[in-house]
């Protein structure tokens, strides 16, 4: 950081921390905010909180090796890849995919996290602190419960693991990040504090995050340049992990409340809900499809996100009012006694006969009242309908919700990659990984799965740099062709807990006029010489000089110009800028990334080096 940057992010830490003097000061609480943290935080510190960040940070920098590289964690064996492979399953939720990445989960730990934990509270509520006569284990686990300590730095970040670890087995694919239980923080603490924990995840989660970027590059420097196609950025986060781990916040919640006694008010929950839900793009169900296609369903995930939250809000502060009104509850009960009504006597004729010894041939007129009398007062009982209530109804739809989210992830996580076909030539094994470069292979993430299967009935494909590991269960197109024909190399690293290597890709080719790119793609490990690893069709220039088609091609890691007339065809190597070349007649000059060819007085481009950002 230069002095002058340096200065700024100093004078951006004075003006922020002068600022909050300031208003501390014109602030006149009724309480002080440390009082008010110290009534549910030993000491007024979200102890459980920073225990939570410590791991979230430790899991980077030296399980992943971010220590080494801060800028290049290694993140491949580090996913939840399937239940086959259980060191992904273990710490996809607690490993990040960059630093951006880890920030911005960091950032929403820090703003609804302490918020959670204050619900939670480090101090036992007054119902768990009743006197028992249990002796032994029992005894002992409510000491623990009860105990604030225990509840700071041990129950609270232990249920914190607990979440990150259910979302890491029933997310859909390969995911990776915390962001799943920062949507259970969210989820948990929306429903105690509704619009503290709105303001807090949208306005002071982002200023904090700018304050971030701020402190790092005080005065940024943009510069507009081609970027590369890339997917949608809906289409790259873990939309059914996140509804899974705020529905888990919700669901604690509900059996904390339960447990209390107590209710949040209803027009708040649902206008945190809705607004929180929409904010962070849970409405946002979408699908692949073939060539860097992605279908957003934007329609029915508003529809039902809208849905969601009113259940949500019922389940939270209905009462226990049946669902079914006492009307259509009598009606049904009518019904159900529609056989006696029609066959009067069946039941309480026999009883009534039991217990005086009579026949029905000799009742007289007092029985008949006694039945009459009976028979009506069994009309008016209830069915069994009327012990559903609504707020129970709410909950079990819920409890359904988490139940389809968790279990759509099931079968996905329980395929096995099948590795059918032997690496390809050129392909680079490093340990149990393959690092290969392929062109229209077999997606075996999504294949046979797709929306397009509804179309053609065709698997997706893929085209880039593929990582495998038949040991791991890993399959991931890591680098695509497109974003290494705008960078025109990338690097990727493999390993484990202990060990990382890393694999560099090279792309150089050539545009001829009017048709496609000619290239090589060379790979090679760390400390060793480049391989070319694959080489694109030839092609030719749309253009005629002197009657004479030109074509670029590959050759044994060079490119070749190919002229054709009606005599036949001739070969010369590219020209370089200091020496032209020549073949049936054409000459060829290099100039400023651009090969020229000329016949007599006439100069024709006819292709340009590919250029990269």
């Amino acid at each position: 950081m230069s002095p002058i940057a340096a200065l700024l992010a100093a004078v951006i830490v004075v003006t922020v921390a002068l600022s909050l003097v300031v208003v501390r000061r014109l602030a006149t609480p009724e309480r002080r905010w440390r009082d008010v943290a110290g009534e549910r935080f030993i000491m007024g510190v979200p102890w459980g909180t920073l225990v939570v960040v410590t791991v979230v940070l430790a899991v980077y920098l030296f399980v992943q090796d971010g220590i080494t590289d801060p800028s290049d964690p290694v993140t491949i064996p580090y996913r939840s890849w399937s239940y086959f492979y259980p060191l992904g399953m273990l710490t996809a939720s607690f490993s990040h995919a960059s630093p951006g990445h880890l920030v911005s989960n960091l950032a929403g730990t820090v703003v609804a996290a302490p918020l959670a934990e204050y619900a939670w509270g480090h101090y036992a509520s007054s119902n768990a602190r009743e006197n028992h006569p249990d002796a032994g284990v029992r005894s002992q686990l409510r000491t623990w419960w009860t105990t604030p300590w225990i509840r700071a730095v041990v129950i609270f970040p232990a249920v914190v693991i607990a979440i990150g670890l259910l979302t890491s087995l029933f997310s859909l694919g390969p995911v990776i990040g915390f962001s799943g239980v920062v949507f259970a923080f969210v989820g948990f603490a929306i429903v105690h504090y509704p619009i503290v924990t709105l303001v807090g995840v949208i306005g002071v989660q982002s200023a904090l995050q700018t304050l971030y970027r701020a402190l790092q590059d005080p005065i940024h420097v943009y510069t507009a340049s081609p970027s590369p196609p890339t997917a949608p950025s809906w289409a790259e986060i873990a939309i059914q992990g996140h509804a899974l781990g705020f529905f888990l916040g919700l669901v604690l919640a509900v059996a904390v409340l339960e447990r209390r006694g107590s209710r949040p008010n209803p027009l708040h929950v649902w206008l945190a809900v809705l607004l929180y839900a929409i904010s962070r793009g849970l409405w946002q169900i979408y699908w692949f499809g073939e060539g860097q296609t992605y279908f957003l369903f934007q329609g029915p995930g508003l529809v039902i996100v809208a849905l969601l939250a009113l259940v949500i809000t019922v389940a939270l502060t209905a009462t226990e009012r049946p669902v079914i009104p006492a009307r259509v509850d009598r009606f049904v009960a009518t019904l159900r006694d529609w056989n006696a009504d029609e066959h009067p006597g069946v039941v309480t004729d026999r009883v009534l006969e039991l217990a005086t010894g009579q026949s029905e041939s000799n009742s007289d007129s007092r029985l008949e009242r006694i039945r009459d009398i009976a028979r009506g007062t069994h009309a008016r009982e209830r069915t069994r309908l009327s012990t559903i209530t609504q707020r129970s109804s709410a909950v079990l739809v819920v409890l359904l919700v988490l139940a389809v989210l968790s279990g759509m992830a099931i079968p996905v996580n329980l395929n096995v990659v099948v590795f059918d076909d032997d690496p390809g030539e050129g392909a680079i094994e490093i340990e149990d990984y393959t690092i290969e470069y392929a062109e229209e292979a077999d997606n075996q993430l999504v294949s046979g799965i797709g929306l397009d299967e509804l179309i053609d009935d065709s698997g997706l494909e893929a085209t880039g740099v593929i990582v495998s590991s038949e040991q791991r269960n890993i399959w991931m197109e890591t680098v695509t062709e497109q974003q290494l024909a705008h960078t025109g190399g990338e690097t990727i690293s493999v390993g484990g807990p202990g060990w990382r290597e890393s694999v560099h890709i090279d792309r150089s080719g050539w545009e001829p006029v009017g048709n496609g790119n000619v290239y090589h793609i060379r790979m090679w490990e760390s400390g060793e010489e480049p391989t070319v690893v694959y080489e694109s069709d030839e092609q030719m220039a749309d253009l005629r000089v002197n009657n004479r088609l030109i074509t670029i091609a590959p050759e044994d890691g060079e490119f070749v110009l190919e002229v054709e007339s009606e005599s036949g065809v001739e070969t010369a190597p590219m020209p370089t800028a200091d020496e032209s070349t020549e073949a049936n007649g054409v000459e060829f000059e290099y100039e400023r990334g651009t090969v020229y060819a000329i016949s007599e007085t006439t100069a024709v481009a006819i292709a340009s080096e590919e250029t990269y950002t």
